[in-house]
């Protein structure tokens, strides 16, 4: 089964468009090999509005943004997750507009109780004033938001479903331009892969990343997701029973003409799934288990 990724996706900078009804986006200008043509800033309603990922801390998006929403009451601010590129906004937009943000929690709260430091790429100055969890409902006129916990891409990961149309703000969690990037120990591809078969239990008829366009057809979308994380899963190893045993030499065999700047988002997804496979007694570390050691398959 092949993803059907869709990279066909412009929209203005900087500039407030309706995409659906009662749903406008915002495109911040921080294209990237990660954000693809930027942050999309979501805006649910009219008059009262819920803001969903607002975005990085910049000046002249932050700008455009206050300006997009001048004529607005701000009665929501929604974060999805904690990276940079998502959540800075939030404290200026909180400041200018008076209302609360709402989040699963800071940057890596949701391993601070076993002592796990998470990578220092997050926004830790972010702490919600509403911390929301799985099934929590969040109302404002016109519109009811349900908070559906997605952990994976970051351990506080949140996807907001609207109920008027059925759609879904996937954040990162799925994105129709790309796979998700998991890197540990933040992100976790056992409770990713339990995070994409949660949303097939979901009836979301639209889903809607901060970054790229929307998917149209999410079942399929998400099945096939699961598909290639088993297909990178069973490549993983056959590079162990190949005798490849280190990370640095699966990257070149599974991700064949993968450009250089990007072989260490790679890795990073090889570890996920290494740390999975011990879990799951598949495979043995036989260092302490980081981004420079080596593995084996398990004697069975």
């Amino acid at each position: 089964m092949t993803i059907q990724f869709e990279r066909n996706f412009e929209a203005p900078y900087e500039t407030v468009i309706s995409v659906a009804p009662g749903i406008r986006r915002l495109l911040a200008r921080n294209p990237s090999p990660f954000t693809y043509k930027g942050t999309g800033v979501a805006i649910v309603g009219r008059g009262p509005v819920a803001v969903i990922d607002p975005g990085p801390d910049d000046p002249k998006h932050l700008a455009a943004l206050k300006e997009a929403l001048k004529n607005e009451t701000v009665s929501h601010i929604l974060i999805t997750h904690t990276h940079r590129d998502h959540s800075p906004a939030a404290r200026a937009l909180r400041q200018w507009s008076g209302a609360k943000t709402y989040g699963f929690g800071p940057h890596g709260s949701a391993l601070a109780e076993d002592g796990t430091v998470v990578e220092e790429g997050g926004d830790k100055d972010f702490v919600p004033d509403v911390a929301v969890r799985d099934g929590d409902v969040i109302e404002g006129p016109g519109f009811v938001i349900e908070c559906v916990y997605t952990p994976g891409h970051t351990s506080n990961h949140v996807c907001y479903a609207l109920r008027e149309g059925k759609a879904l703000f996937t954040g990162d969690h799925v994105m129709g331009w790309s796979t998700t990037v998991v890197a540990p120990p933040d992100g976790d591809m056992g409770d990713y892969l339990q995070s994409l078969a949660k949303l097939l239990n979901r009836d979301d008829a639209i889903y809607w990343p901060t970054h790229g366009g929307p998917i149209r057809d999410p079942k399929p979308f998400v099945a096939a997701t699961i598909e290639h994380r088993r297909m990178r899963e069973a490549q993983i190893l056959a590079c162990l029973r190949d005798g490849a045993a280190r990370i640095s030499e699966m990257v070149p065999r599974i991700y064949i003409g993968l450009e250089h700047m990007l072989r260490p988002a790679a890795a990073l997804s090889v570890y996920a799934h290494l740390r999975q496979l011990i879990r799951e007694g598949r495979v043995t570390s036989l260092d302490e288990p980081n981004l420079g050691g080596r593995f084996r398959l398990t004697d069975r």
